[in-house]
C-alpha cells in the first residue's frame, strides 16, 4: 500500500537510491559533507546583501526540511541561499555593500512575495504539468535571464575590488584560488572551491594587513564576545508595493533553475520525477516566504549538492535530513556567525568575481547545452535586448510601479520570445 513517505532500505554498497539509505553513522558523514560542500556559496549569499548569516544558514536547514516533507522524502535536495536574489535585493533595500544592510525589512517583504509566487506556480505546474512553463521560456530566454543576472551583479563585485590597490591584489588572489582548486581540485577538495578559496584569500589579507600594514587589520574581538549557543536574529518583514515589485519577479528565475535541477536529478538517478515537479516549486515557494518572514534569503536548490551526489553516487533524501540538523546547529552559534562577518570585504568581492561570473557563463552554457541557434533574428534580438537591459540595469517607472533591471531583462525576453514571431517561408 503507497505511503506518504518512502519506506527507506539499507542499502550498505554500490549506488544508493532516493528511496534507500546508508548505515547511520555514514548518513550522518554524508549530511555533513552537503553542508560543506553548499556552505561557501550559501553563507556568501547573505553577507552580499548585508543579511545576518547566522540566520540565513538557519533558515536554509528550515527550508531543506520543509521542501522534504511537501515532496514526501521522494526528490533529494538542500535548499541554500539563492544567488538571483542579489541584484533585486540590493535595488530595493538601496544597500550600500559593507556591513549589516539597513533596510533589510524591505527586502525580506519582496522575498516573501516571490516565496508565494512562487508557490502558486507551482500549484498550476501541479495541476496542469510543465509544458506552458518550457513554451514560455524556452533555452534562448531562459539563458538570456540567467546571463543578465550576472552580468546586472557585476558592478557589486568590482566595488568590492576597487578601494586600493592592495584590495584588488587581495580579491584577485581570492578569485585565482577558487579557479585553481575548482579546475585541479579532485574529489571532495575540488567540490569546495569557494570556501577553500575563502580560506586562501583570508590569510593572504590577514597577512598583508594584520601583519604588514597594507590594509585596515581584521578585528577578531566580535568573535571573542559572541556565545557559542544562541538564538539566530530574526527580523520581520515590512511589505512595501515597490519593494515586492521588484524582487517578485524573480520567482520566475527560479522556476527555471528548479526545473533544470529536478530534469539533471531524474537523469542522474534514472527515476521519473515529472509528477513531483510542481510539489519541488510549492516547496521552495513556502520555504522562501517562511526564510524572508524571519530575516532569511531566499532559498533554492543546489548545483554544489547535486554534483556531491553526482560524485558519490549516493542520492538517499534521509542524508538531507541530516544536512539540515546540521544547518540548524549551524544557525543556533553566534560564534560562527561573527567569524563569518569578519571576512574582508575584498575576499568578498574576489568570491564575488567568480560566482557573478559564472552565473552569466551559466546562461551561455544553457543556449550551447540546448543548441540555440543565433543565425534566427528572433533569438538573437531576444538575447541581445535582454543581455543589454540587465547588463544597464534598464528600470522602468510605471506610475508607482517600478521594474528593476532584472526585472525589465526577465520580463523583457519573455515577452520579445512571444512577439518576435518568425513568418514561416512559403
Amino acid at each position: 500500500m503507497p505511503t506518504f513517505f518512502p519506506r527507506w532500505t539499507l542499502k550498505t554498497s554500490g549506488d544508493v537510491a532516493p528511496d534507500e539509505r546508508l548505515p547511520w553513522p555514514q548518513t550522518t558523514v554524508m549530511g555533513i559533507q552537503h553542508v560543506v560542500a553548499m556552505f561557501g556559496s550559501t553563507a556568501l549569499a547573505p553577507i552580499l546583501m548585508g543579511f545576518d548569516p547566522n540566520t540565513s544558514v538557519f533558515f536554509s536547514g528550515i527550508g531543506t526540511l520543509i521542501f522534504f516533507l511537501i515532496t514526501g522524502g521522494r526528490l533529494p535536495s538542500y535548499l541554500g541561499s539563492s544567488f538571483a536574489f542579489i541584484a533585486v535585493v540590493i535595488a530595493a533595500s538601496g544597500y550600500t555593500g559593507s556591513g549589516p544592510n539597513p533596510n533589510i525589512g524591505v527586502a525580506l517583504g519582496g522575498i516573501v512575495a516571490a516565496g508565494v509566487v512562487y508557490a502558486l506556480i507551482g500549484v498550476l505546474v501541479q495541476a496542469f504539468g510543465t509544458g506552458w512553463i518550457e513554451r514560455l521560456m524556452p533555452p534562448v530566454v531562459t539563458g538570456a535571464i540567467v546571463a543578465a543576472i550576472g552580468l546586472n551583479l557585476a558592478p557589486v563585485a568590482v566595488k568590492n575590488l576597487s578601494a586600493s590597490s592592495f584590495d584588488a591584489v587581495v580579491g584577485l588572489a581570492t578569485a585565482l584560488a577558487v579557479g585553481l582548486v575548482a579546475v585541479n581540485g579532485r574529489g571532495a577538495i575540488g567540490r569546495l572551491p569557494i570556501l577553500i578559496g575563502a580560506a586562501f584569500g583570508y590569510v593572504v589579507y590577514i597577512v598583508g594587513a594584520n601583519v604588514m600594514g597594507f590594509g585596515k587589520p581584521v578585528d577578531f574581538s566580535g568573535i571573542g564576545q559572541a556565545a557559542w549557543f544562541g538564538l539566530p536574529n530574526f527580523t520581520a518583514p515590512v511589505f512595501q508595493a515597490s519593494a515586492m515589485a521588484l524582487v517578485a519577479p524573480i520567482a520566475v528565475i527560479l522556476v527555471a533553475e528548479n526545473l533544470g535541477h529536478v530534469k539533471a536529478l531524474a537523469a542522474m538517478t534514472g527515476r521519473d520525477f515529472d509528477p513531483l515537479i510542481g510539489r519541488a516549486f510549492i516547496a521552495d515557494g513556502v520555504a522562501t516566504a517562511v526564510s524572508g518572514m524571519g530575516g532569511g534569503t531566499g532559498v533554492t536548490t543546489y548545483a554544489e549538492n547535486m554534483g556531491v551526489m553526482a560524485v558519490t553516487r549516493i542520492y538517499s533524501t534521509l542524508v538531507f535530513v541530516v544536512a539540515a540538523g546540521v544547518a540548524l546547529l549551524l544557525g543556533f552559534s553566534p560564534k560562527f556567525g561573527a567569524l563569518i562577518l569578519t571576512l574582508p570585504v575584498p575576499v568578498i568581492g574576489g568570491l564575488a568575481l567568480v560566482v557573478f561570473g559564472l552565473i552569466a557563463a551559466t546562461g551561455g552554457r544553457i543556449w550551447v547545452l540546448n543548441k540555440v541557434d543565433f543565425s534566427s533574428p528572433r533569438n538573437l534580438l531576444v538575447a541581445g535586448i535582454a543581455l543589454t537591459a540587465g547588463a544597464g540595469d534598464l528600470t522602468l517607472h510605471l506610475g508607482s510601479f517600478t521594474l528593476g533591471g532584472i526585472g525589465t531583462a526577465t520580463f523583457g525576453a519573455i515577452l520579445l520570445y512571444q512577439v518576435l514571431r518568425e513568418r514561416r517561408a512559403t
